[in-house]
């Protein structure tokens, strides 16, 4: 039996759907120099009902989130209860490069993902996590090879270009409580035969934090931000 390839589960594909939910989320996820007028997406979380407002010059570990426990379904985690962005987005990351064919389907896979979105509508940009999914005849394909993934973060920071929108405005407006966060590591992927490697990956994740609520995923950028 020949070698399957080592295809990356979450690739970007080369066109996104046309059909954005709201503007300022393709704007959030394009390029620095939108960032500037995008304030009420990266503003800071101010204190509110006792609540901390996270430190933006701090970075996350993966000793920051406690490992999220397992569906009953399938490999896909459960979100974990966090109230930071960058321990939301560690694990968020993981889960997100990491997943088990051999025990979960594809329609797993999405239900799974879509349990870590922000229940906002109006933010919510699921279309940017289905794109990474393979579509069904791979997933099958990936399927009969065994194919497995795991991930292990490095890092999890805010990028430069959203602490600068921070310095210069502090108070910007808050309705939406979107952070960007940048996070980094490796993933492994196996099949069997022995089949495997190991590759680096990085992504920057949209991440809504409200003061009164946990975190949850907004979006994928089709770019990492430094």
């Amino acid at each position: 039996m020949p070698k399957p390839s080592r295809t990356r589960m979450y690739r970007h594909p080369g066109h996104r759907s046309a059909n954005r939910r709201i503007a300022t989320v393709a704007a959030v996820l394009t390029v620095l120099a939108a960032l500037a007028g995008l304030a009420a997406w990266f503003a800071g979380r101010a204190e509110h009902n006792g609540t901390r407002r996270p430190d933006v010059s701090a970075s996350a570990s993966p000793s920051q989130s406690a490992p999220a426990p397992r569906t009953d379904a399938g490999a896909v985690p459960k979100p974990p209860q966090a109230s930071e962005p960058t321990a939301y987005a560690t694990a968020a990351a993981t889960m997100l490069w990491s997943y088990d064919t051999r025990t979960t389907t594809r329609e797993q896979q999405l239900a799974g993902m879509r349990a870590w979105m922000t229940d906002e509508t109006t933010y919510a940009d699921f279309d940017a996590i289905t794109a990474q999914v393979p579509g069904p005849v791979l997933w099958s394909r990936m399927a009969d090879n065994a194919q497995h993934a795991t991930a292990r973060i490095d890092q999890a920071y805010f990028p430069s270009a959203f602490k600068t929108v921070l310095a210069e405005d502090p108070s910007a407006l808050t309705e939406a409580y979107i952070y960007a966060v940048t996070v980094t590591g490796k993933q492994s992927i196996a099949w069997k035969g022995g089949g495997g490697g190991t590759e680096n990956r990085s992504t920057t994740l949209a991440v809504q934090c409200r003061p009164t609520s946990d975190c949850a995923l907004v979006s994928i950028a089709p770019r990492v931000l430094p």
